[in-house]
C-alpha cells in the first residue's frame, strides 16, 4: 500500500516544481508517502523530504515507538526525535542539507508551525504542499482502488441492514446511533459522519441529526461514511421512506434524480471533463424544473482525505483519468418539505467508470 517509489516519485516532483523541500505535517499526504498515520498535537511531527537527499521523518520523543513501528522505515525515511522542552526546528534545517529557497507546506499544517517554520529558514518561501502531492495522489494504485472498494463494501453492508434501525417514531438520533456502531462492527476504524434527514430535515444537505421522530412516509436521506485501518474512506448516500408510502409527488422527484444519478455515473470515462460529469446530472434536474434545488457540486474525489482532488463542478475542465475516484451524488432539496439524494463512490478505468458501491440506488421502503 505504500510502496518506497512513492519518496522517489515525490522527490521528483518536487523538483520540477521549483521546489526545495516538502514539509509536511500529520495529514493524508504524510501517510501516502510514508504509511505513518501521525497524531497531530502540539509536538511537531514532519516529513522533511528535500528534493535531493534523505528523507527525514522528525517526531517526538514518546512518538518514536508508534513511527518506528509504521510503514514509514520500510519506505526509506530515516527517523529523529526531539525530547519535551527541545526546540526540534533546528532537526528540520538540518534535515534540508542546506539552504532552501522554496519549500511545500502541507495544506493544512497548524498555523504556529507554519509561522515557526518561516522564523526558522529566513528568507525561504512558502508554497502549498498540494502543488506536488496533489498530482501524485490524484490516480490511485490498483491497491488504492482496492482498498477503496473494500471501504465501500463495508458502508454497503450497514446501508443494507437499513430496515433493522429506521422505523417511524425513533428519532435521527437513535437511528444514528446505532449506525454508527454498525459502522464499526464492519471494519472501520473511525465513524466519519452520519446524517439521517427525514422530512424538511432532508432539504438541508449536511443536516446531520436531532431529536425530531421520523414520521410514516417521510422521505429519510441517510449520508455515512467512515475509515478503514488502510486508512481509505467510505462515503455512500441512500434514500428511505419508512413505515408508508412517501407522497405522490416525492415518487416523481425521485424518479428524476435517480435518472440524473444514472446519467453521472454513465459519462464517467477517460478524456469527459469532471464539469462534463457534473452536466451530465445538472442538465437531468434542471430540464425537470429543479435546477435550483440542486445545491452543491455533483462529486469530491476520496481517497485518504473524504474529500480530495478531482471536483466533479462546473468550471472544472480537467479530464478524467484512470486512477481517479469520486463520489457521483446529486440531490434535490425542497426547503420546508423534503430532500433526497444518491450517492456512488466510482472510479474511472480505461473503458468507463466502475461503481464501488453496490446497493441498489432506487427508493427504498423499508
Amino acid at each position: 500500500m505504500y510502496p518506497p517509489a512513492r519518496l522517489a516519485a515525490a522527490q521528483r516532483a518536487t523538483a520540477a516544481a521549483g521546489l526545495d523541500a516538502l514539509l509536511l505535517s500529520p495529514g493524508a499526504d504524510l501517510r501516502y508517502l510514508t504509511g505513518y498515520d501521525a497524531h497531530a498535537g502540539e509536538r511537531l511531527t514532519l516529513l522533511v523530504l528535500p528534493a535531493h537527499g534523505e528523507p527525514t521523518l522528525v517526531v517526538p520523543a514518546l512518538e518514536r515507538p508508534a513511527a518506528e513501528a509504521s510503514p514509514a522505515p520500510a519506505t526509506g525515511v530515516r527517523i529523529v526525535d526531539h525530547a519535551d522542552g527541545t526546540d526540534p526546528y533546528p532537526l528540520v534545517t538540518a534535515a534540508l542539507g542546506g539552504p532552501a529557497g522554496a519549500v511545500g507546506l502541507a495544506d493544512r499544517m497548524w498555523a504556529e508551525q507554519v509561522l515557526a517554520l518561516r522564523a526558522a529558514l529566513p528568507g525561504t518561501s512558502q508554497r502549498l504542499a498540494s502543488e506536488v502531492v496533489r498530482e501524485l495522489r490524484i490516480r490511485k494504485s490498483p491497491a488504492e482502488v482496492a482498498a477503496l472498494a473494500e471501504a465501500g463494501a463495508a458502508i454497503d453492508a450497514v446501508h443494507a441492514r437499513m430496515g433493522r434501525w429506521l422505523r417511524p417514531g425513533r428519532t435521527e438520533a437513535e437511528v444514528a446511533t446505532d449506525i454508527a456502531a454498525a459502522i464499526r462492527a464492519t471494519g472501520h476504524v473511525t465513524v466519519d459522519f452520519v446524517i439521517v434527514a427525514a422530512g424538511p430535515n432532508g432539504a438541508s444537505p449536511h443536516h446531520g441529526t436531532s431529536d425530531r421522530p421520523i414520521g410514516p412516509g417521510e422521505p429519510v436521506v441517510v449520508d455515512i461514511g467512515g475509515t478503514m485501518p488502510s486508512g481509505y474512506r467510505s462515503d455512500c448516500t441512500r434514500t428511505y421512506v419508512a413505515g408508508g408510502p412517501a407522497p405522490a409527488e416525492f415518487d416523481d422527484l425521485y424518479a428524476v434524480l435517480h435518472a440524473a444519478q444514472r446519467a453521472a455515473v454513465a459519462a464517467v470515462r477517460p478524456g469527459v471533463t469532471a464539469e462534463a460529469v457534473d452536466a451530465a446530472a445538472r442538465d437531468v434536474i434542471a430540464a425537470a424544473g429543479h435546477g435550483d434545488a440542486f445545491l452543491h457540486r455533483t462529486g469530491h474525489g476520496i481517497g485518504l482525505d473524504g474529500h480530495e482532488e478531482p471536483y466533479l463542478v462546473a468550471g472544472n475542465a480537467r479530464p478524467l483519468e484512470p486512477g481517479m475516484a469520486f463520489s457521483v451524488e446529486p440531490g434535490i432539496y425542497l426547503a420546508g418539505r423534503y430532500g433526497a439524494r444518491i450517492e456512488d463512490i466510482v472510479v474511472c478505468t480505461a473503458d468507463g467508470g466502475q461503481r464501488l458501491n453496490t446497493t441498489p440506488t432506487e427508493l427504498i421502503a423499508l
